[in-house]
């Protein structure tokens, strides 16, 4: 049986001759990615910008969220999430979070007596919250807090594992996705929430897990090839990691495309992420991470191809 290949085995890519566009452009792009997220920022959610929490109960059977989520975008109440939670003591219940709304306490009382007039007779209304900006605030800090200690975990992990180069390698490259998952949310102006944060946290580790494959096989190339130039044994082992990662990436999406299509508008904004990071976290492993180790000097003394061929002292 034959096995599928998008990348043949024997590839000979340069992909280091281009380091220096790909870097100047990847510079290019994370600092834009940081300027829009602060001058215009993204569309935060309920999560982040506040709002009000209701928890009802079905009175008798069950109610399909689609319907219910048609029933409240019809008040016309802004964003407005809905979600199905279960609890072993009161059973399958459903949350709805309305964001706040213009006009103070007043507006945002009128919200919830017209969601209570709207389900009165099908639904038993078990709590009320409304979640004010201080709130709003420790999440967004939280969230910010778990990406950071994310980073720095990776860091710690690759500098034991590998060089130190490596590390700074696995980190620049990860805050690379980072930055421009951001400027991704910013520019297309995706809902920005918890969810949110937890896609940036899967990105954080597709990218990270695609770097180390690369950083492992140039690790063993390194002492394969003592004599090779750093800028072909980089190629050469990108070369030979180059089917795995396009393939890894590939199955991924068929799995996102799959979520982006029938998953709804509940998660849209996640999937979105996701199918960004993806992309941009493979680029990443190829062209950020490994042409870094040449700029960090990795094995200093070696020379590059080019170098080699004419005899020049070595350059980063």
């Amino acid at each position: 049986m034959r096995k599928l290949r998008l990348i043949p085995d024997n590839t000979h890519f340069r992909f280091m001759r281009i380091r220096r566009v790909v870097f100047s452009t990847s510079i290019i792009l994370s600092v834009l990615s940081v300027a829009i997220f602060i001058w215009i920022g993204p569309q935060y959610g309920i999560d982040f910008k506040g709002g009000t929490l209701i928890e009802m109960k079905p009175v008798s059977g069950s109610v399909e969220l689609a319907d219910v989520r048609t029933t409240l975008d019809g008040l016309e109440l802004g964003d407005v999430q809905v979600q199905e939670v279960s609890d072993l003591s009161t059973g399958t219940n459903i949350l709805v979070r309305i964001q706040t709304q213009e006009g103070g306490e007043e507006a945002q009382q009128a919200a919830i007596a017209r969601v209570r007039d709207t389900f009165t007779t099908g639904m038993e209304f078990r709590r009320v919250e409304i979640v004010g900006p201080r709130v709003s605030s420790e999440l967004a800090f939280n969230g910010t807090v778990g990406v950071i200690v994310a980073l720095i975990g990776i860091l710690i992990y690759v500098w034991f594992r590998f060089e130190w180069q490596f590390a700074i390698g696995a980190i620049v490259t990860t805050v690379h996705d980072v930055l421009m998952t951001l400027g991704f949310f910013t520019v297309f102006q995706l809902e920005f929430d918890l969810s949110s944060i937890a896609a940036l946290l899967t990105i954080v580790g597709y990218s990270l897990n695609d770097t180390v494959v690369v950083y492992d096989r140039i690790r063993e190339n390194l002492r394969k090839f003592k004599s090779m130039a750093l800028s072909d044994l980089i190629d050469l082992s990108v070369n030979e990691t180059l089917s795995r990662t396009t393939m890894t990436s590939l199955t991924t999406l068929i799995a996102l495309g799959a979520l982006y299509l029938f998953g709804g508008p509940v998660i849209a904004s996640f999937v979105d992420a996701m199918i960004f990071g993806i992309v941009i976290g493979t680029y990443s492993s190829i062209f950020i991470a490994a042409p870094l180790l040449i700029y960090l000097n990795l094995r200093v003394g070696r020379p590059s191809s080019e170098e080699a061929e004419s005899g020049k002292p070595a350059e980063a």
